[in-house]
């Protein structure tokens, strides 16, 4: 008796009537039930609660971006008209570097390679050690091993290779930096013809195309420009050289087109007919230098040319970053400086001539301790070769012109540039192009 009763507590036995629960099940049933539903609801509320989570945040992300992005903006746009505006009082000067690494090979090591140079430069100046009894803390003010106030050969992780205007190369001023706003600016400033002019590769005078082409093809080898790669770029400068061939000087073209103007003539009579006449005038308009620049240096940066493989990395590192398109100039520039530009592009541009390497490595010694002042001090220097450079006479400077400014401005997460080059004579500033990105 006592196990029956124990069991009809534990299980109801009475039979179902109808196809009904009876009331002992129902009530057991019933927690489980909703707790099923309140775990529903709660899966359903929490995915929803995540969505709806999701979509502010990226509501808010977008928003914040369009607000870091005008300041952005907004601060490239002020600071390339400052760097403008101040441009005006700048005049780059060469330094003289007679006992540091030249510039022009730099491209070409590795960074093992060229953390062993500064190494074994950092040897062969350093300072003696100092004499008993001498105060270490002294420092003088000629010491030798202070290069600018900054550079110091007893410490070989300050050393940095100088370009030919003191800023590592290109760069014509150090770098600046500072905030509009809440965007951090950097500008730099760079010497276009300095660089390799790839203009040169599509020349329309025939009597040098073969010599212009050697010169690009050797200068991409040196770049590590493979094959391949080269004749793609020979085949999409070749379309652009249709639309419009380089010159090395370019001058105002004067162009001459009729234009059609109807004219009505004078009445004679009260039944005469007012008839319109077409006749013809001849309309003359002159296309300065400054446009033909800017439309070559619009097609060099258009769609027309894949400069991607051109900007491929080659060297990475918090010093340097390497790329062919570094020493590359996009910009019509048609001139190379010989006091600036790498040993590389001073090949190229004595191809022309012969004898480039001879007359490279001749450059690159002298420059280091002063500066060519024209074409007639590189002739005298280098009389030997007098012949070839004055072939190639009208293909190089000493005075650079072109330059190019960089604006980037980072504000948050959003970042703005924008780059302008110009053609500066004195105090005259020439705006050529601006690219913003």
């Amino acid at each position: 008796m006592i196990n029956e009763s124990l069991n009809n507590r534990r299980y109801c036995r009475t039979p179902a009537v109808a196809g009904l629960a009876c009331h002992c099940c129902e009530s057991r049933s019933a927690p489980g039930i909703v707790l099923l539903v309140t775990l529903v609801l709660l899966v359903v509320l929490s995915a929803l609660g995540y969505a709806l989570s999701s979509r502010l945040a990226i509501q808010r992300h977008r928003d914040q971006y369009i607000i870091d992005y005008s300041n952005a903006r907004y601060g490239c746009d002020s600071a390339m008209k400052y760097a403008v505006a101040t441009l005006e009082g700048i005049n780059p000067r060469l330094v003289a570097r007679p006992n540091e690494p030249d510039f022009s090979d730099l491209f070409i090591l590795s960074e093992q390679e060229y953390e062993e140079l500064l190494a074994e430069w950092a040897a062969q100046n350093a300072a003696p050690p100092l004499p008993q009894g001498r105060d270490e803390s002294f420092n003088d003010s000629n010491d030798v091993n202070d290069i600018g106030g900054v550079t110091d050969f007893n410490d070989p992780n300050s050393l940095t290779i100088r370009g030919p205007y003191g800023p590592p190369w290109p760069f014509v001023t150090k770098p600046i930096k500072f905030k509009i706003g809440s965007a951090t600016i950097r500008i730099e400033i760079e010497d276009e013809n300095a660089k390799y002019p790839i203009g040169w590769a599509i020349l329309g005078d025939k009597k040098i195309q073969r010599e212009a082409l050697a010169g690009f093809e050797t200068f991409c080898e040196w770049m590590d420009v493979n094959e391949m790669q080269v004749d793609s770029l020979k085949e999409e400068l070749k379309e652009i050289s249709k639309i419009k061939p380089f010159k090395i000087d370019f001058k105002p073209i004067t162009k001459t087109e009729r234009v059609a103007a109807k004219t009505t003539p004078r009445r004679k009579g009260s039944r005469a007919r007012r008839t319109a006449r077409v006749r013809t005038t001849i309309k003359k308009t002159t296309i300065p230098v400054s446009r033909q620049t800017a439309d070559f240096a619009k097609l060099f940066h258009s769609s027309l040319l894949d400069t991607e493989l051109l900007a491929r990395p080659t060297i990475i590192s918090d010093s340097r970053k390497e790329s062919a398109l570094k020493y590359m100039g996009m910009w019509a520039s048609s001139k190379v400086n010989i006091n600036t530009a790498p040993r590389q592009v001073l090949e190229a541009a004595f191809a022309f001539g012969g004898d480039a390497d001879k007359i490279a490595e001749g450059i690159i010694r002298r420059r280091c301790v002063r500066p060519f002042k024209d074409v007639k001090d590189l002739k005298k220097s280098l009389f030997r070769y007098s012949n070839s450079i004055e072939k190639c006479e009208k293909y190089i400077t000493t005075v650079s012109r072109f330059f190019t400014i960089k604006v980037t401005a980072v504000s948050g997460v959003a970042e703005a540039s924008a780059i302008m080059a110009i053609k500066k004579d004195g105090k005259r500033i020439e705006r050529i192009a601006v690219i913003s990105g």
